[in-house]
């Protein structure tokens, strides 16, 4: 069995699909590994090391994928690259169905098939295959350095000869992995850290890395698999109100709200920010899926009467070397999923497959999916 790891075409994509420390795990699943030339240069792998762990470096990056039985990589494949791939073809990647399209389109044409890992169920079975958690993880911590560098002040108290400076405030809004690990970051870095979130089970989870949970008077929105739900307006509404005075208390609000194929929802309003004192910040890690904080823009910084709002792009890129030390491990778990004696075996009764599942042979298995395409 043949498998490719691509270079990453997206602008702004610095991590990659394999590193060398997965290559012998992959190898032991009955693959020979071949990676385009360059594809780990951002994540500080080098050719000469994929080589040594066992892979066959190529720069005829279409020939290989014509023989392909996998290609693995962390954002969609282009379509131009799916044409390449023949009939049967597996691909496993970061795919949204309604907003991939062209790429969904394109694998059924060619016959092959796509597992997407923002589609993997959360159960325990597939724990080290979950490449939302692991990228998540990357994110949160990334997110608190960011509000850290925004922030004009210490974040710890200091006791000197010349007086006392007190903590910073940290704000976390979603108590995920992401808001957990900003959390727990905005801790060791001395902080008085606070987190939010919707979910009831989720004040043990804040209390567990340090943080004081923020409690209010409003009805629990747990949506299952460790997601939250979408609310009602009304709710939000209510919701942002009551959050307010926490938002103008703190020195850094960082937001990491998502609810699973859905617009990220609004928690914070322009009317919040304002409401900050001048040199706050506010780091909006939902800034890509429409963020959670109004007027925020992704890669960019936004000054808002004196409080600057960081809209967050590509933040698991910013760590490529680690984040695609996990990204690797979780794609050594899913094909672990998808490989039977020596051969690629996708069976639609194993519910990490059919979740993650988008095309199979050809066939949108995916609703979403064939709701966009019928739309389209």
């Amino acid at each position: 069995m043949l498998l490719v790891i691509p270079a990453e075409t997206r602008p702004g994509e610095r991590r990659v699909a394999a590193v060398p420390a997965t290559v012998p795990k992959l190898i032991g699943l009955g693959y020979e590994v071949v990676v385009e030339a360059g594809a780990g240069r951002h994540a500080l792998a080098t050719d000469t090391d994929y080589e040594k762990a066992g892979a066959r470096v190529t720069a005829d990056l279409a020939a290989e994928l014509g023989q392909a039985d996998v290609v693995a990589s962390v954002r969609p494949l282009d379509p131009d690259r799916v044409a390449a791939l023949k009939s049967g073809a597996l691909s496993v990647s970061f795919l949204q169905p309604a907003r991939d399209l062209d790429t969904v389109r394109a694998v059924v044409a060619a016959g092959g098939s796509v597992l997407s890992f923002d589609l993997l169920p959360r159960i325990s079975r597939a724990q080290a295959a979950d490449a939302l958690t692991s990228q998540a993880l990357v994110g949160g911590y990334r997110a608190m350095l960011v509000g850290a560098g925004l922030l004009p002040r210490f974040l710890p108290l200091f006791m000197t000869a010349a007086g006392t400076i007190r903590p910073a405030t940290v704000l976390v809004l979603g108590a995920g992995v992401a808001g957990l690990q900003a959390m727990a970051t905005a801790k060791k870095l001395g902080a008085v850290v606070q987190g939010y979130d919707v979910r009831p089970a989720s004040a043990a989870e804040v209390q567990s890395v340090g943080a004081k949970f923020i409690e209010l008077d409003l009805p629990t929105l747990d949506g299952g698999g460790g997601y939250a739900k979408e609310m009602a307006e009304e709710r939000a509404i209510a919701q942002r109100q009551l959050l307010a005075p926490y938002v103008a208390a703190a020195d850094i609000v960082i937001t990491t709200a998502a609810v699973p194929g859905r617009q990220a929802p609004l928690l914070v309003t322009r009317n919040m920010v304002q409401g900050m004192r001048a040199g706050s910040a506010v780091v909006d890690l939902a800034a890509e899926t429409g963020g959670n904080v109004e007027g925020s823009v992704p890669g960019e910084i936004v000054d808002i009467d004196g409080v600057k709002v960081w809209g967050a792009k590509d933040m698991a890129s910013a760590l490529a070397p680690d984040a695609s030390f996990l990204f690797a491990g979780n794609v050594v778990s899913l094909l672990g999923f998808t490989t039977k004696e020596g051969a690629v075996s996708l069976d639609i009764e194993d519910e990490v497959i059919s979740g993650s599942a988008v095309v199979l042979d050809g066939e949108v298995v995916n609703d979403a999916a064939r709701a966009a395409l019928q739309e389209g």
